[in-house]
């Protein structure tokens, strides 16, 4: 008898509770961003229902430092037109490169207590870096030892190049939910930095600009750069390119931006400081699979030449014009090294044996292999030119930017338990827009 008592109280509370909201309040969904320089991150979390404040309690030793940021309703396109909240706090006047702990939430619940390493002052200091795109909640085939690295301090930061959950928006956004909560154990830990894929496109790309802050550029993560050790880092949309359902504008106040924020970059002071240029787009404008005609194949390759027929907006020629180094993309689930190539031409470096010292060309890699439910893409059986390596292993990229010449990157296997199956080392001795001479050979063999 008193065990049905007990159960009916219990069931009765739940009820209560649950028309008062009170039990849908408890963070979820944790995550952390850059912020503005090493003294800021910020965190962004989700509640269910609203709390009408948002709070993070930080400190060194103990929780002694209070943020406080804002709540936005947000309001899925799904037939359910689910309803989430979505809370983001900027921590500010951080020590760089000391270890915080942290909890977010408010006085109607808390989340776990986390930890984060602010970023270190200055350019002077390697900066360790997890790479990958196409991760999907079902089959994450990488996610398990990325979470390990990530736990055992391997990293300062991730970048996700693309394509999350498959899809957040799907079952009225609870896969977002259930895959935001999946990367928790990676995101809460470091910055987890990304760039928009196809996969985000429903309701204009809704639930992608709701559920990460990312610094600067737009606003919404769309497109946005920040500022990492020696590195300079550019992050945009290849899916304006595509989805011109939303608007063209967007194509052109983009390129406008990424080529003022590239000049800015390039000034001789700040270039100086930061030689490295980085960026990072979804789809690729080099690749070998034999699956993807769109991009792989296609000499027209619209993110590369740009919009079909007048070729305006096209970013492979802006990246090479201000001397970007690297660009990294994803969209199939495999691993490519391209030589450094520019206009479908290979122009690999001249002073040694390593095509990457001192290149022509900015360097392209495609790292889509993390694993999602529509599993790995083959390769054409005769590659192209531009393919230096490539492997349908599941598995991310590591990268480590050594110092202001130095750069180096591998491709870890997960199929194979974690093995390096490929290394690069990218050199250059001078960083500067116009460094690349690509084009000048070109028109010497014509």
């Amino acid at each position: 008898m008193a065990v049905t008592v007990s159960l009916a109280l219990f069931l009765v509370t739940t009820f209560v509770l649950s028309t008062h909201g009170i039990i849908y309040t408890q963070p979820e969904q944790v995550h952390l961003a850059l912020g503005d320089g090493p003294t800021e991150m910020v965190a962004t979390w989700v509640t269910d229902s609203s709390t009408k404040v948002s709070i993070v309690e930080f400190g060194l030793n103990n929780l002694t430092q209070v943020a406080k940021g804002i709540e936005e309703k947000f309001v899925d396109g799904g037939s359910q037109k689910r309803v989430l909240y979505m809370h983001r706090v900027k921590m500010t006047g951080l020590k760089p490169g000391s270890q915080y702990k942290y909890h977010v939430g408010s006085s109607l619940g808390w989340s776990d207590l986390y930890t984060f390493k602010a970023i270190k002052n200055g350019t002077d200091w390697p900066v360790r870096l997890a790479l990958f795109g196409d991760m999907g909640n079902e089959n994450a085939q990488s996610l398990a030892r990325l979470q390990e690295e990530t736990q055992q301090g391997h990293f300062d930061a991730v970048f996700h190049v693309g394509d999350f959950a498959y899809n957040m928006d799907t079952d009225n956004a609870a896969v977002g939910d259930a895959f935001m909560n999946q990367v928790q154990s990676v995101a809460a830990y470091v910055p987890y930095m990304t760039c928009v894929g196809n996969h985000e496109n429903a309701y204009n790309f809704s639930n992608y600009k709701s559920r990460f802050t990312m610094p600067g550029g737009d606003g919404n993560g769309m497109f946005f750069s920040f500022n990492l050790g020696p590195a300079h880092v550019v992050s945009f949309s290849s899916e304006y390119y595509y989805y011109t359902n939303y608007g063209w504008k967007q194509i052109a106040n983009q390129y406008k931006w990424v080529e003022n924020d590239l000049k800015e970059a390039n000034k001789p002071e700040n270039r100086a400081k930061r030689p490295w240029i980085i960026s990072m787009c979804h789809r690729p404008m080099y690749c070998s699979n034999s699956n993807d005609p769109e991009h792989c194949t296609n000499k027209e390759n619209t993110i590369r030449v740009g919009l079909p027929d007048i070729h305006a907006y096209g970013m492979e020629e802006l990246l090479y014009r201000y001397g970007v180094d690297l660009h990294f993309t994803a969209h199939e689930h495999s691993y490519e090294r391209v030589w450094p190539t520019y206009n479908l031409v290979v122009c690999n470096g001249t002073k040694s044996k390593n095509p990457y010292d001192n290149p022509g060309a900015p360097v392209n890699i495609v790292t889509g292999s993390a694993g999602c439910h529509e599993g790995v893409d083959p390769f054409e059986p005769v590659g192209f030119p531009w393919t230096a390596y490539h492997s349908d292993d599941y598995g991310y990229t590591r990268m480590t930017i050594k110092n202001t010449t130095h750069l180096f990157l591998e491709q870890v296997s997960d199929d194979q338990k974690g093995k390096v199956i490929d290394t690069m080392t990218l050199v250059r001795d001078k960083h500067y827009a116009g460094m690349y001479d690509c084009h000048l050979k070109q028109k010497k063999k014509n």
